[in-house]
C-alpha cells in the first residue's frame, strides 16, 4: 500500500479547519473526489459520507463518541470508504444530500451521515448516531453492521431506494410557475405567519427557536404597508427579547445561531457571520423606523464584534480585510464554556458591583443553565443612563478577564456568499447610521473578494483561506456578492460597484440559468455532476440565491430604469410562484424582492458628495423607513443611465436638489431636507 493509498487519513492536506479537525482519526477519512469514488468502486464498497462544519457542536460530539474510538474507525475502515465534508466549503453537496435525507422522512441536521453508492447516489442516512442506542436513535456500530449488510445482500432494495430518491431530487428540482405573483399575496402570506409569532417571547413557534430575519422582514414591510400594529409587535417582541436574551453575547456582541429553548435564554452557542449580518440588516431596518436606541446598541455591538474578532488572516498571519465564518460552540471541550459564568467569579471580578449586576444580568447562586449563568436581560428593560453607563463599565470588566480564558475555535476561511452578506450589511448600516468607518470595512472586504476568490472570465470561487482559493462559485455567492456591490454603490455612489453587479449578474446567466423553467440552479453548467442539479427559492439558515438575485435585479432597475431588468426579475419570482400554494414558509427573501420590484422608489439626490447641502439631504434619506427606496447620487455634470427617469434633472439655482420618482414618474426638485422627507413618506399613522 502506499504512502497516499486508502489505507490512512487523508485529510492533513486540505484548507477546512473543519476537515483539519479530522486529519488525526483512526477512521481513514478521505475528501470528496474521484479517488473516494473510483476506490468505492474497485473495492465495491458503499461510502459513508460524513457532512458537517468546524462550529457544530453535534459533530464534536459524534466524532469524540465515534471518529476518535478505534473500534468505531475500524468497522468504518473494514465496511465503507469514508468522506468527509465541510458543509460550508460544499454547499451544493450538503444541499443534495439534506434533500435526500428530507425524502427519507427524517429531519435535516448536522452532523449529516448519508450513504452512497460508490457512483454518489444516496440509498439512506440519518444525522446524529450516538455509540449506543439511546434517545431512539441506534447506535453507530450497528448503523454499520445494518447497512453494510444491506448493501451486501440486498442490492435489489437499495437499487430501488436509489431510484426513488432520484426520482423525488429531480422533483425537487423543478420549476413551478403559477403566473405573477400579486401584491395582495402578500398581505395573505403576511397575515398567516404573523399567526405563528410566539406573543410572549417572539420568534417563531417553540423551542428551538431561529431569528428567522427573512420572515421578520416580511412582516416589517407589512406594518409599514398597512399600519396594522399587530405585523410591528411581532417583530418588535422578537427583536427585543433577542436582543436581551442570551443568545445574544453581552459582553462581546454578536448573536449565536439560535436559541434551544422558547425564550431566546440558552443558546447553541456558535457564532455564525450569515447570521449576524443578516440580524444587523433587520435592526438596522427597524431602527430606521423606530428609532429604539436598543436596537442601535445591538447593531453598533455586533459590528465591533465582527470588526474586532471575524477579520480572516492572510498566509502570513496578517489581517486580510475579509470576513472569517465562525466561532465554535465549544471551548476546553464544553458547549458555552467561554461564555458562562459562576456567581462566584462574579463577586470576584465585580466586588460590590456584584450585587447590581447580578440583578440586571440574572446571575443566580445556582445558575440559570446547567449550574452556570448565561447573562441575559429578559424581562430586564434599559436603565437610565447614569446605571447604564456603570453597567457598560462591569461588562468591560468581565470581558477583559473572559479574554483570559481559552478561546472558542475559529474557522477562519472567507466565503464569498457569507462575505457578500456582511459587506451588504455593513455598507446598508454605515450608511443608515452615518458611520463611514463601517462602509470603508465592507469596501475593504469587497475588495478582497475580488482580488482573492477570482474564477476567472468574471466569475468567483466559493472560498478561500489562507492563500489558498478552493472549489467553484454558486448561486449564492454570485448573488450575495452582487447585492453587495450594490450597497455599496448606494452608500459610496462609485460606478464600479455597479458594474460588478452587472457583471455577475451576467455570469448568472451563462452558467446558471434554467433556460426552459426559468431561474437559476444553485450549481454551474459547467460545474461538478451531481445526483441533481438543484435549484430552489426556498430560504434556509442563509437567503435563497434566488430571492436574493430578484432583489438584484429589481435593484439594478431601479438605478438604471433599464426594462430587461425588471422583466428578468418578474421572470425569476414567476418561476416559483406555484411553490406559494405548497409551502410560503421559506420564501419570505423572494417575497421581499417581489415588493421591492413592484413598490420601490428611485431617490436621486444631484450634488457633490460632502458638501453640506447635499448631506443634509442625504440625512432625510438615511432617516426614511421604507426598505423599498434605492438612491442615486449624482455629481453636477455627471448623467444618470439613459432609461432612468431622473436623467437630465440637475441642480436648482445652483443648489443640491433631491428628486424621487415611483412609476418611472419623478417629483419636482426639493432642496431641503424636510421637503424630501415628506417626499419619501410620513410615518404610517400611529407609528
Amino acid at each position: 500500500m502506499t504512502a497516499n493509498g486508502p489505507g490512512r487519513n487523508l485529510l492533513a492536506g486540505e484548507t477546512s479547519p473543519y476537515l483539519l479537525q479530522h486529519r488525526d482519526n483512526p477512521v481513514h477519512w478521505m475528501p470528496w473526489g474521484g479517488a473516494a469514488f473510483e476506490r468505492a468502486r474497485a473495492e465495491d464498497k458503499p461510502i459513508l459520507l460524513s457532512v458537517g462544519y468546524a462550529a457544530c457542536h453535534w459533530c464534536h460530539v459524534m466524532a469524540h463518541e465515534s471518529f476518535e474510538d478505534e473500534e468505531t474507525a475500524a468497522l468504518m475502515n473494514a465496511l465503507f470508504v469514508n468522506v468527509k465534508v465541510d458543509r460550508e466549503e460544499r454547499p451544493d453537496l450538503d444541499q443534495v444530500y439534506q434533500q435526500a435525507l428530507a425524502l427519507l422522512g427524517q429531519q435535516g441536521g448536522w452532523p449529516l451521515t448519508m450513504f452512497l453508492t460508490p457512483d454518489g447516489e444516496p440509498f439512506w442516512g440519518g444525522t446524529y448516531f450516538p455509540p449506543a442506542a439511546r434517545w431512539g436513535r441506534p447506535g453507530f456500530p450497528d448503523v454499520l453492521r445494518g447497512v453494510a449488510s444491506t448493501y451486501g445482500r440486498e442490492r435489489d432494495k437499495v437499487a430501488g431506494n436509489v431510484a426513488a430518491l432520484r426520482e423525488g431530487l429531480a422533483r425537487l428540482s423543478a420549476s413551478r410557475p403559477a403566473g405573477p405573483i400579486e401584491p395582495a399575496v402578500l398581505d395573505q402570506v403576511a397575515e398567516r405567519l404573523a399567526r405563528e409569532v410566539d406573543p410572549v417571547h417572539g420568534g417563531i413557534g417553540g423551542a428551538p427557536k431561529f431569528p428567522q430575519p427573512g420572515i421578520f422582514e416580511l412582516l416589517w414591510r407589512a406594518w409599514l404597508r398597512s399600519g396594522d400594529a399587530t405585523y410591528r409587535t411581532a417583530v418588535e417582541t422578537t427583536l427585543t427579547a433577542m436582543c436581551r436574551g442570551g443568545i445574544y453575547d453581552h459582553l462581546g456582541g454578536g448573536f449565536a445561531r439560535y436559541s434551544t429553548d422558547e425564550r431566546w435564554l440558552v443558546p447553541h452557542f456558535e457564532k455564525m457571520l450569515y447570521d449576524n449580518a443578516q440580524l444587523v440588516d433587520l435592526l438596522t431596518l427597524v431602527w430606521r423606523g423606530t428609532g429604539e436606541p436598543l436596537y442601535a446598541e445591538r447593531v453598533r455591538e455586533t459590528v465591533g464584534w465582527v470588526l474586532r474578532e471575524m477579520i480572516a488572516e492572510d498566509a502570513d498571519g496578517a489581517p486580510c480585510g475579509a470576513f472569517a465564518s465562525t466561532l465554535d460552540a465549544d471551548s476546553e471541550g464544553v458547549e458555552g464554556r467561554f461564555y458562562v459564568w459562576s456567581e462566584d467569579e462574579i463577586d470576584a471580578l465585580l466586588g460590590p458591583d456584584a450585587g447590581f449586576f447580578k440583578e440586571v444580568y440574572d446571575v443566580r447562586p445556582g445558575g440559570n443553565w446547567e449550574g452556570v449563568s448565561i447573562l441575559n436581560r429578559t424581562g430586564r428593560p434599559e436603565l437610565p443612563a447614569p446605571e447604564e453607563a456603570r453597567l457598560a463599565g462591569l461588562r468591560a470588566v468581565l470581558w477583559r478577564a473572559r479574554e483570559r480564558r481559552m478561546r472558542p475555535g475559529w474557522d477562519d476561511k472567507v466565503l464569498a456568499d457569507w462575505n457578500g452578506l456582511m459587506i451588504a450589511a455593513l455598507a446598508d448600516a454605515g450608511f443608515a447610521f452615518g458611520e463611514r468607518d463601517w462602509i470603508a470595512a465592507a469596501a475593504r472586504a469587497f475588495d478582497f473578494v475580488v482580488g482573492h476568490l477570482d474564477g476567472g472570465d468574471g466569475r468567483l470561487v466559493h472560498s478561500w483561506r489562507r492563500g489558498t482559493p478552493r472549489h467553484p462559485a454558486s448561486l449564492d455567492d454570485h448573488a450575495n456578492m452582487a447585492r453587495a456591490a450594490l450597497a455599496l454603490h448606494e452608500a459610496t455612489g462609485e460606478p464600479r460597484y455597479l458594474e460588478h453587479a452587472r457583471g455577475w449578474t451576467g455570469v448568472l446567466d451563462r452558467h446558471y440559468r434554467d433556460a426552459e423553467g426559468g431561474g437559476y440552479f444553485f450549481t454551474a453548467d459547467d460545474g461538478e455532476r451531481l445526483p441533481v442539479r438543484a435549484k430552489s427559492a426556498a430560504d434556509n439558515a442563509v437567503p435563497s440565491g434566488n430571492g436574493t438575485i430578484a432583489g438584484v435585479l429589481a435593484r439594478l432597475y431601479l438605478l438604471t430604469g433599464e426594462d430587461a431588468w425588471r422583466e428578468r426579475a418578474e421572470a425569476v419570482a414567476e418561476a416559483f410562484s406555484g411553490e406559494l400554494t405548497r409551502n410560503f414558509f421559506p420564501l419570505a427573501t423572494l417575497l421581499n424582492a417581489v415588493e421591492l420590484l413592484s413598490g420601490g422608489c428611485q431617490v436621486v439626490i444631484v450634488g457633490e458628495r460632502g458638501a453640506p447641502e447635499t448631506e443634509a439631504l442625504l440625512d432625510a434619506v438615511r432617516a426614511s423607513p421604507s426598505p423599498d427606496r434605492v438612491l442615486s447620487v449624482v455629481a453636477p455634470g455627471t448623467g444618470l443611465p439613459e432609461a432612468h427617469p431622473a436623467r437630465g434633472k440637475g441642480l436648482v439655482q445652483g443648489r443640491p436638489a433631491g428628486y424621487v420618482c415611483r412609476a418611472q414618474t419623478c417629483s419636482p426638485p426639493v432642496t431641503e431636507p424636510d421637503a424630501l422627507r415628506r417626499l419619501l413618506g410620513e410615518p404610517v399613522e400611529g407609528r
